[in-house]
């Protein structure tokens, strides 16, 4: 098997999402991401990824802003979680939601009346590796 994209471990499985954020909470957003990265990897993830759009449109194509409704003040997310197997995938899914950190960690992006994050928005998906090739660890 091929070597992970981001680690040198070897990659079978990934999530991958895309959803909006306003400009104005992505620093606040990055935060909380950063220590929730460390509780996927915590439960098998090997890596955890998000990047915010730069250069979506390509002449001849549908864009990622044809995917999600992206407002004035906002930017997209993409982002992908790396597991070594589809078991692995499943159990850290399992398990995720139900670390007791994760709930102080995302209360503050779900307020009512203040909502930062919202997985109504969000693309989602798991997807079996296809082609790989190569890569370097950037992270």
């Amino acid at each position: 098997m091929d070597e992970g994209l981001m680690t040198n471990q070897p990659t079978a499985y990934i999530d991958g999402f895309l959803f909006p954020l306003a400009k104005a909470h992505l620093n606040e957003y990055r935060q909380v991401a950063e220590q929730v990265a460390a509780i996927w990897k915590e439960h098998g993830a090997l890596a955890y990824c998000e990047y915010v759009g730069d250069d979506l449109k390509l002449e001849g194509t549908r864009s990622f802003l044809d995917a999600v409704e992206v407002g004035d003040e906002e930017v997209i997310v993409f982002g992908w979680v790396e597991f070594p197997s589809r078991e692995v995938r499943d159990r850290a899914n399992a398990r995720v939601p139900k670390d007791p950190r994760m709930a102080a960690l995302v209360e503050p992006l779900v307020r009512p009346g203040r909502i930062i994050f919202d997985a109504t928005r969000m693309v989602y998906g798991g997807f079996e590796l296809l082609v790989q090739s190569g890569g370097q660890d950037i992270g």
